[in-house]
């Protein structure tokens, strides 16, 4: 079973008392750094920028905040989130909060020891980790802050540029403050594993924390997103979650795009197991030049035990089929099942045990872990798929061996986030592979390989075109690369 994050208050809260007495030293610098918040504030405007940034992307519109260390409150105020809440230590800087901005919240409260009782769907501690007294009590307070969907986002200084930032403050070019620690990623993520959070994504970010048209954009965008310049950057980030909670059984659609697949609608018929609390057979078919929708309807005819429904599809791509697939899709767990068979139906019940028991968000087929079958994937398809899934890992931070596997399976709810935020990458992909973990990438779902044996195709050809598509797949990347890491320096 899953572990469960208690859902009482912290021991060591003391609601007359929210400020823990190791954090009166903090309080009281940031109280008299209230007054010069925002001229410094103003001379480092680059930073500031380039961090309000990154958080919107990383963080949906109208979704609840929770910023830890708010300080004055603007980079609450910049995700624009529908309800926003600050803690922090300082009541000036509290007082300076609420006077920028009203229409957020904010309380005076270690990080440790404040109850709001309500949980968020994001929690942000943005420069915090360094004046922390006890950063174990701080997660395990926020994990109590957490639903099974909340994602904890923290960035913090490298080791790299102690010296720097020390030059940087001798010279009076950043503001001295009181850092008590300089704590590494590693740390940081055992730190989470030990309050029940667990880590989703680590990277590096901001190579240059100045404001300088172009360079800004060519540093952060591209140099410092290319290792090893990536292990000379600022800041690092991590994406955490709740370790994953076990759900109960929920109802299945499979979709199963069919091109030119007469050959398998009966097997797949046969062969897709009864799975959770239900299953449903979504058939999509479009521009068959064999008798591939005449099949799915006799085969549904002659199985009227079986539920099943065929979506004729009026655009192209496997992933038009698999959005309108998904659309007619009653269930709450959705799955893709190629209909070449090259992955066996028989598989389909680890991918839904791996969903239900919270070991990931996104199950993600992978080929690539066994030995491939003798004729189930060409060498040039085989390079492709290996260098792809490099590049995808480098983009948004999450392993993946095998981007291109069609066989994936997500929760309804997490698909429709995707779907919402679709049009910052816009309709690019027309396998749908991308769009799903791209989609995933962002919004900080969990992504886990599933292993599968990759079969040869026993009827039909492929509708794969190794050059047309492997272009457009250099495209892809290249259009990915563009929007997790460059576009986002643009405007900095």
């Amino acid at each position: 079973m899953a572990r469960q994050v208690a859902e009482t208050p912290p021991a060591r809260f003391d609601a007359a008392a929210p400020v823990a007495p190791e954090d009166e030293g903090i309080a009281e610098f940031f109280d008299e750094f209230a007054h010069d918040e925002q001229r410094w504030r103003r001379r480092n405007r680059g930073y500031y920028l380039q961090l309000e940034s990154v958080y919107r992307f990383l963080i949906r519109p109208g979704a609840s905040v929770l910023e830890v260390g708010s300080g004055s409150g603007d980079l609450l105020a910049a995700i624009k989130p529908g309800f926003g809440v600050g803690v922090d230590v300082s009541p000036r800087m509290v007082e300076l909060a609420r006077k920028r901005h009203p229409e957020l919240e904010f309380h005076v409260a270690s990080g440790e020891r404040f109850d709001l009782g309500q949980k968020f769907d994001y929690i942000v501690l943005s420069d915090l980790i360094p004046f922390v007294h006890d950063i174990a009590a701080l997660f395990e307070n926020l994990a109590r802050h957490s639903h099974a969907r909340t994602r904890v986002i923290v960035n913090s200084y490298s080791q790299f540029w102690r010296p720097l930032l020390r030059l940087a403050e001798f010279l009076r070019l950043k503001a001295r403050r009181p850092v008590r620690n300089w704590v590494s990623h590693d740390d940081l993520r055992n730190l989470l594993e030990l309050s029940g959070l667990e880590q989703i994504t680590m990277t590096r970010r901001i190579l240059l924390p100045k404001r300088v048209p172009l360079l800004t954009t060519l540093l952060n965008g591209f140099v410092g997103s290319i290792w090893p310049f990536t292990h000379l950057c600022l800041t690092y980030w991590i994406v955490a979650r709740p370790v994953g909670q076990e759900r109960e059984d929920a109802k299945v659609s499979v979709v199963c795009p069919c091109r030119n697949e007469a050959g398998n609608i009966e097997a797949i018929m046969d062969r897709i197991p009864e799975l959770g609390a239900g299953t449903e057979i979504v058939f999509v078919e479009g521009g068959s030049k064999d008798a591939t929708r005449e099949e799915i309807e006799q085969q549904m005819a002659a199985h009227p035990e079986i539920d099943a429904s065929l979506v004729p599809q009026t655009g192209s791509g496997k992933g038009n089929a698999v959005r309108a697939g998904f659309e007619a899709a009653r269930h709450e767990v959705l799955m893709i099942l190629d209909g070449d068979l090259s992955v066996a139906p028989e598989d389909l019940p680890k991918f839904y045990r791996a969903l239900v028991q919270g070991k990931g968000e996104l199950i993600n087929g992978s080929r690539l872990v066994y030995d491939l079958e003798p004729g189930s994937m060409r060498f040039f398809n085989l390079l492709g798929n290996k260098a792809f899934s490099v590049f995808f890992r480098a983009i948004i931070g999450q392993y993946a061996k095998d981007t291109l596997c069609g066989t994936k399976v997500l929760w309804r709810s997490d698909y429709e986030q995707i779907a919402a935020a679709r049009g910052y990458f816009g309709e690019f992909d027309p396998f749908g592979d991308f769009d799903l973990l791209l989609g995933a990438g962002r919004l900080g779902l969990r992504i886990v390989d599933m292993p599968v044996r990759y079969h040869a195709r026993t009827y039909g050809e492929t509708n794969i075109s190794r050059l047309r598509h492997g272009l457009l797949l250099l495209r892809m990347t290249a259009f990915a690369f563009w929007k997790f890491r460059v576009a986002l320096y643009r405007s900095s």
